[in-house]
């Protein structure tokens, strides 16, 4: 499985941002998809996650999270997507996408990653 996030870039605080995160090769494997992200010096962190093949969703429980975020696919163009409203200079850093096979909640951990996306916010 190869994952391929975009969709970053320099955005004004207060607007909004939508990653997407495009799966290629064995997509078949995927039972989870989630996105995380992670600020420069600071651990990275879960954002979002959903079931590839279903509609479950969760969200980081994260009050600095909580609200803004939206995940969402699209099963037959292999992609996922992270809208994030309400930007605000806490939201910058890199944004990963990554997968896994298995299929309990939460996750072990997760077997494929993308590159990542940088989110740059202004004020």
């Amino acid at each position: 499985v190869q994952l391929q996030a975009s969709g970053g870039g320099l955005v004004q605080a207060g607007a909004s941002l939508r990653l997407s995160c495009a799966a290629s090769g064995r997509t078949a494997l995927i039972y989870t998809l989630a996105w995380f992200r992670q600020a420069p010096g600071m651990e990275r962190e879960f954002v979002a996650a959903l079931n590839w093949g279903g509609s479950n969703t969760y969200y980081s429980p994260s009050p600095f999270l909580n609200g803004r975020v939206t995940i969402s696919k699209d099963n037959a163009a292999n992609r996922a997507y992270l809208q994030v409203d309400s930007l605000n200079l806490e939201d910058a850093g890199t944004y990963y996408c990554a997968a896994v096979g298995w299929s309990a909640w939460p996750p072990p951990k997760y077997d494929y990653w993308g590159q990542g996306t940088l989110v740059t916010v202004s004020s």
